[in-house]
């Protein structure tokens, strides 16, 4: 399956015009055989937006998810993004994920909130595995600082997750998440990783790019610069079933021993 990651941080506080600048990735991604499009964390709404964050919140089925689900279905694709979501009172920072003929996958809400910044404005999940069938693949979803935490992952991995898409607002000076750990969470976890940043400064950040798909085998199989990139890779079901077949670290699991864990 031919996989987009959308490597942008569109324009901060304006829902329009990053719609625009989906259509448009969607547009090239779709051109080139893609069957899913990735964008970053709150790429709807921007990032560093302050209060805005909570203005332009809304349903996991409203307007902005109307919107996607257009671009989806007129380009062909399926699409995962970024969106502060609503839901009464509360505003989560989630992604949801679109199918090619506009239906509502998954919804997912951030589990784990990175500093002051996040935990001001937004109100943690409470469900750690949220899957999706797309393609004959177990698609997962998870954001940024969630990956870091290997217990979310393999939560994932046990689930059966075979791609794990991670739309990302990864800062300076964190880029080594970007360049080691999420190949590492690919390979110990034997699933892909498509973690999809955002890029530039941004408020008081400066993103760091670097979005990149990860094997199983803890290779990339793509990876962006510091830039405004769609970069494209594919996702390989044989190869992954090869991978696993070959890697015993699911199997060699004595759980037994981890209750210290929890």
């Amino acid at each position: 399956m031919r996989t987009a990651l959308l490597q942008s941080s569109g324009r901060p506080g304006s829902t329009v015009e990053n719609l625009k600048v989906l259509d448009e990735a969607a547009g090239r991604a779709a051109a080139a055989g893609t069957a899913l499009l990735t964008a970053p964390e709150m790429f709807l709404s921007g990032y560093a937006i302050g209060d805005d964050i909570a203005r332009l919140a809304e349903p996991a089925d409203g307007d902005g998810a109307d919107a996607v689900a257009d671009i989806a279905t007129r380009h062909g694709l399926a699409i995962a993004y970024g969106y502060p979501e609503r839901a009464g009172d509360a505003v989560f920072n989630s992604a949801q994920l679109i199918s090619a003929d506009g239906t509502r996958l998954a919804n997912y809400r951030k589990t784990h909130l990175f500093g002051c910044f996040e935990r001001d404005h937004f109100t943690p999940g409470e469900q750690p595995v949220v899957q999706a069938r797309l393609h004959g693949l177990t698609v997962g979803l998870m954001i940024c600082y969630d990956v870091e935490f290997p217990e979310n992952v393999r939560a994932h991995a046990l689930a059966g997750t075979d791609l794990l898409l991670v739309p990302t607002a990864q800062m300076h000076p964190f880029q080594f998440v970007a360049e080691s750990l999420v190949p590492v969470r690919a390979f110990e976890n034997q699933m892909y990783v498509a973690y999809v940043n955002r890029v530039g400064p941004e408020g008081e950040f400066e993103f760091v790019g670097l979005s990149t798909l990860a094997g199983p085998d803890g290779i990339a199989r793509t990876r962006a610069g510091r830039g405004e990139e769609l970069v494209l890779a594919d996702v390989d079901p044989a190869f992954l079933a090869a991978s696993r077949e070959a890697n015993p670290y699911l199997r060699d699991r004595r759980p037994g021993l981890y209750g210290s864990l929890v």
